[in-house]
């Protein structure tokens, strides 16, 4: 099994996102560190999927949440979150305690170090000498990628896992939202066959991005992309459904598509990432909303999705709809999230002999 100690930054910079997966991988095919959507198979999602399932229902009990607390109780995890975050960072942090890790954190830099001019591959670096796990929410493009390198180049290598990472990708949260598909659909003969509708700021919505390409491993998914062509889908994603044969079109007309979808999509306008100020209020988005007239468009059985925080463009008059799936959303992210860092650290096996022999 190749290591990212194997490989030299230049060579590994050269390889596709599916190459340097191969690298960040543990012998039983379980992540070590976690960079990318492109790591997760179908077969590891239902391996994860699974686990969360089983870790949900164990800790329902005194005993369940006491078994599970033991799990790594000896393991310290650093939350370092330089961008703004609540619900990834609380999803994180409860994931930690449900698994008895003692946490660490770093929310504002400007009370770190790197206000005195540290560098972050400095500060990642001494992170690493306190904890043995670094959970990663930043603005800048890469860094998760080089942190996971460098600290696998140390005397003491520990996994990183990627909250968010600049507008390149957010794979926990696809791993969440497979998870809600899921849960969802698997009354309803899974996730297949299924038309997945996109709506918002898709050009810089990394929740989307990561998504997309999960949803390639499963059979004939159709995708749909509703945009303003400002905000329209980025060539590079469109360019690897084709490479994996999957159907996909532009739109823009969010009505005209509710009908076709099975689940919906919704993403915020993301004006933070702005050239300049208010360059993103000048696009006309009224079209690209859900309120109650365009739920009556949607299958009985279609769900509503959004990696939140919303604004407006799903109307409060939606939450109580039995389709409106965000809020479970939420609590699928602590415990896929769990799943994640208990398989990371090697508890899968106690886990699901636990399980069976309990429940």
């Amino acid at each position: 099994m190749q290591r990212l100690y194997d490989i030299s930054w230049e060579k590994y910079q050269t390889l596709s996102l599916e190459e340097k997966s191969v690298y960040l991988m543990q012998d039983d095919n379980s992540p070590y560190h976690t960079l990318f959507a492109q790591q997760f198979d179908a077969q590891l999602l239902g391996r994860l999927a699974l686990l969360a399932n089983e870790i949900r229902a164990i800790g329902k009990t005194r005993s369940g949440t006491e078994f599970l607390k033991s799990m790594v109780s000896h393991k310290r995890a650093m939350l370092y979150f330089s961008q703004p975050s609540s619900r990834t960072f609380l999803s994180f942090k409860s994931a930690c305690q449900i698994l008895g890790i003692q946490t660490g954190e770093v929310r504002d830099t400007s009370i770190s170090s790197e206000f005195k001019g540290e560098s972050k591959d400095d500060s990642i670096r001494t992170f690493s000498s306190y904890f043995d796990m670094i959970i990663m929410r930043t603005p800048e493009k890469g860094l998760a990628e080089r942190s996971a390198w460098n600290l696998s180049h140390t005397e003491r290598p520990i996994p990183i896992i990627n909250a968010g990472s600049g507008p390149d990708q957010h794979p926990t949260q696809a791993l969440l939202d497979i998870y809600t598909l899921l849960r969802s659909f698997e009354k309803q003969g899974g996730l297949r066959n299924r038309t997945v509708v996109f709506c918002g700021d898709l050009r810089r919505g990394r929740t989307v991005r990561s998504l997309s390409y999960l949803l390639t491993n499963y059979p004939n998914i159709r995708m749909i992309f509703v945009a303003p062509d400002e905000l329209q889908i980025m060539q590079d994603v469109l360019d690897t459904l084709k490479a994996k044969g999957v159907e996909y079109r532009l739109s823009h007309d969010l009505r005209a598509v509710i009908p076709e979808a099975d689940a919906i999509y919704m993403t915020r306008i993301q004006d933070e990432w702005d050239q300049s100020k208010g360059e993103s209020a000048k696009i006309d988005t009224h079209l690209y909303k859900i309120g109650a007239e365009e739920m009556k468009l949607l299958s009985p059985r279609g769900i509503i999705m959004h990696p939140l925080p919303r604004r407006d463009e799903i109307s409060t008059d939606v939450d109580n709809d039995p389709r409106a799936m965000y809020w479970r959303q939420m609590r699928n992210g602590m415990w896929i999230r769990t799943a994640l860092i208990a398989m990371t650290f090697g508890c899968e096996k106690r886990i699901h002999e636990y399980f069976r022999s309990n429940y």
